[in-house]
């Protein structure tokens, strides 16, 4: 019998079963962006603590030069299949594999680096945010500072309109969909550029609330019926070379209850409200567009002896 807690990780992602784990470990965009990071990150002799291990992947690649990995994992059927995992890889016995709560664990001793991957898109869902700001304040009264370093470093949110198409062979369905960042959709139309919403650093206090309205101007003409969520990790900043070493979400295209129609040269402008963590629908139910200006009336406003627009 699960308890309240672990009922509510089974519906926001923390409790992700076994079979669901094959698709992060075949996902080559996300596995290599992480050891390239992991690798730059971790140096030798270094202790890291990895909240929420899954398979353990990520542990293996911090033990490759760190001096102790603690993987701390929830699912205990994974703690059995990281464990096992780990003993078939170089370096596994580096890791210590524990079955507890990312909410409530602390390692028994100051660690350099915290790996945490509890990301969905947009920061739904998961608890990446939630998590982090735990740790933060539990470690810091155990331990006092600094504190260690968090990887990802920081994710940058941005959201972009779109014209998408709903139609499965005759079938017309409003629904959440999501694409690969490297593939040309063809159902979609991009009406103007990504506009950046939100930037997470999580070495700083993180608020979880996001709410933001922006302005896009409208290079495409169609009808305005999504919006595009982008979410960019930073998983690990390389200083010396003045980069950075990045892992693209896939994006997540969310309906619009009311869509409106565009021209290029026009001006929208878009809400929306949610909380990191929280579900898909809250922020469904809050996201708006709404047409401001036309380019006919853009035009009339700029003309000589007309007030500009603003």
């Amino acid at each position: 019998m699960l308890n309240e807690r672990e009922i509510e990780s089974c519906y926001l992602g923390q409790f992700i079963p076994v079979h669901y784990h094959h698709n992060m470990l075949m996902d080559e965009n996300r596995m290599h962006s992480f050891k390239a990071a992991v690798s730059h990150a971790v140096k030798p002799g270094m202790k890291v603590l990895e909240l929420g291990g899954g398979t353990g992947v990520l542990s293996f690649f911090a033990a490759q030069n760190a001096a102790k990995v603690y993987c701390v994992e929830f699912n205990p059927d994974m703690v059995q299949e990281a464990r096992r995992f780990l003993a078939m890889n170089s370096n596994g016995e580096r890791v210590e594999v524990i079955h507890a709560d990312a909410f409530e664990y602390l390692p028994p001793e100051p660690v350099d680096i915290v790996i945490c991957e509890m990301i969905h898109v947009g920061m739904l869902r998961e608890k990446q945010v939630e998590v982090i700001e735990s740790f933060k304040r539990r470690y810091q009264a155990r331990f006092g500072g600094p504190l260690p370093i968090f990887l990802p470093e920081a994710v940058i949110m941005a959201v972009q309109p779109l014209q998408q198409e709903y139609d499965f062979e005759g079938f017309h369905a409003p629904i959440v969909q999501f694409q690969q960042t490297n593939v040309v959709s063809p159902g979609t139309v991009e009406l103007a550029q990504p506009g950046v919403y939100s930037i997470m650093d999580f070495s700083q206090p993180v608020d979880p609330a996001i709410a933001w309205e922006g302005r896009f101007l409208v290079e495409k003409g169609g009808r305005l019926n999504a919006l595009r969520f982008i979410t960019k990790n930073v998983l690990s900043i390389i200083e010396e070379y003045g980069t950075t070493i990045d892992w693209l979400n896939h994006y997540m295209m969310l309906p619009l209850a009311k869509p409106i129609d565009v021209q290029p040269g026009d001006v929208v402008e878009v809400s929306f409200a949610y909380r990191a963590g929280g579900s898909l629908p809250s922020l469904e139910a809050t996201m708006r567009a709404e047409l401001v200006a036309r380019f006919e009336e853009r035009e009339h406003a700029e003309a000589p002896g007309a007030a500009a627009y603003a």
